[in-house]
């Protein structure tokens, strides 16, 4: 009855413009920072599958994501809500309060079939019955098991398709591995030509060694072999004719595994490749609305008919899929909280201007442990050690003590964010403005900075774990567990 109820709003509400209910592909990427993606100006990473998505649909150049750490960034895509709200969700690996509510779970409530294939890694407590893993899904598998190509977790994305019930409309949750370190050298033809070290296009971070072209190459090859997963998606759903009443959203966890990227507050590290085609949205078309990775989770669930719950943080943007120049918010926040290093980092967008703020400033943010062992990182990290001249960007990766505060203008030739313009007597109207939009933003979502924070897992100059951090000791101390922020909005 509830279906059959679900069916009738779509058909006549407007919401869509077909008489049954729009299926919901959700591809996630992981580790992929914006301008990796072709669609988004990449010279060399080749992606005419993600960028086929783009063109049949909308490119979204101000998507920011919550956090730029996986498990965080995951969790507030499926619960609509910011990591400080989700409880020890907000740092690396940790679980979802059990009471907050997961929009695959209203979607199966509400008759869908709803399904995860691939990296997981969303910090759901697990629910082991009758082969589920989480209750929000009526399939649940990891990519890799009884998987004969299970590098990319992509391997089984096809099937859930296929087997798929008929007479269900879907939401099928597609989670990559790529490109995610360590690289998989197992390259099959079907992928396409492999990039050469030779080809790539170091970003400005990166100092130009042989060492650091063969470690970026390798991961502009798996955002590579990514693509060709996401081709198979299309080519099942058009084989199927379900390809046109199939929304489809692309986007990624976190930036690039590179230094200054994934971790990091600023552009590298949290503006995501988000492209979305489908029912009732705008073909070729290009949006520099701001959207918040926490307005997908209310974005699908008004395309589908259905209220959102009063625990969601986000705002659907449905208004921009109809109309690229609508705007549904003015502001976006995120933060940093504890992946492989203590950290805590609060941001703000707003139109040209990015706010941070560190209440840790005595620790650099030299990126998670994975980066930080990489080849690319030492090589960073011994051209400072032998006195090379870094440029700003490079500099900035071993700053400390960092600054407290930190104001950027992304508009006036600093795409980068190095000009720090905290102390500029012409910005201190638009510092005072953020100042309070932070201030206020923290007090209403019940932010507070942990007392006894979970400390560094591994060393800051190797990224090797350090020797009494085997058994992970978290702290029972995270953001805004003193104001019981992860209860806000719920019952």
């Amino acid at each position: 009855m509830l279906r059959k109820f679900l069916f009738c709003i779509i058909a006549f509400s407007g919401l869509s413009l077909l008489a049954t209910p729009p299926n919901f592909v959700l591809i996630i990427a992981d580790d992929v920072s914006q301008q990796d993606i072709g669609a988004f100006g990449s010279p060399v990473a080749g992606t005419p599958n993600i960028d086929s998505i783009a063109s049949r649909g909308m490119r979204f150049d101000n998507a920011i994501l919550t956090a730029s750490s996986c498990s965080p960034s995951r969790a507030s895509i499926a619960t609509g809500r910011y990591p400080h709200n989700n409880g020890a969700a907000s740092e690396l690996h940790r679980p979802i309060s059990p009471h907050i509510v997961w929009f695959p779970q209203v979607l199966k409530d509400a008759g869908y079939y709803t399904a995860l294939s691939g990296k997981a890694h969303i910090g759901g407590e697990p629910v082991k019955k009758g082969g589920r893993y989480f209750k929000a899904f009526d399939r649940v598998d990891d990519g890799r098991r009884n998987n004969p190509n299970p590098e990319s977790g992509a391997g089984n994305w096809v099937a859930a398709i296929r087997e798929r019930p008929k007479d269900k409309p879907f939401f099928l949750w597609l989670a990559s591995y790529d490109a995610h370190r360590g690289w998989e050298d197992n390259w099959r033809k079907e992928f396409g030509e492999k990039i050469s070290p030779s080809e790539v296009k170091l970003p400005p971070a990166l100092v130009d060694t042989p060492q650091t072209r063969s470690d970026f190459a390798s991961y502009c090859n798996e955002i590579r072999r990514l693509d060709y997963y996401v081709g198979e998606v299309l080519r099942e759903l058009s084989a199927q004719n379900v390809l046109d009443n199939t929304v489809i959203i692309f986007l990624a966890d976190n930036g690039r595994p590179f230094p200054r990227a994934k971790t990091r507050l600023i552009d590298d590290g949290m503006r995501t490749p988000l492209v979305i085609c489908g029912p009732g949205v705008k073909a070729q078309a290009i949006s520099r609305s701001l959207v918040s990775s926490i307005d997908i989770a209310p974005t699908i669930l008004e395309m589908a008919g259905l209220p959102k719950p009063k625990s969601f943080q986000g705002v659907s943007f449905l208004p921009v899929l109809k109309n690229p120049k609508a705007e549904v918010r003015d502001s976006a926040f995120s933060e940093h909280n504890w992946h492989d290093y203590q950290a805590f980092g609060r941001s703000i967008r707003k139109g040209n201007y990015l706010y941070i703020i560190n209440e840790f400033p005595d620790k650099a943010w030299i990126g998670p442990a994975d980066s930080v062992n990489s080849p690319s990182h030492q090589d960073l990290r011994k051209a400072m050690s032998e006195g090379a001249r870094l440029n700003p960007v490079q500099a900035d990766v071993f700053l400390c003590p960092r600054p407290r505060e930190e104001l950027y203008d992304t508009s006036k030739g600093d795409e980068l964010q190095v000009r720090n313009l905290v102390g500029d007597p012409d910005f201190s109207g638009v510092l005072n403005d953020m100042r309070k939009l932070m201030e206020d933003w923290r007090r209403s979502t019940l932010d507070s900075v942990p007392k006894s924070p979970t400390p560094d897992f591994f060393d800051r100059d190797t990224g090797e774990r350090l020797p009494d951090k085997t058994k992970s000791p978290y702290s029972d101390d995270y953001a805004g567990k003193e104001k019981r922020a992860e209860f806000l909005l719920c019952d």
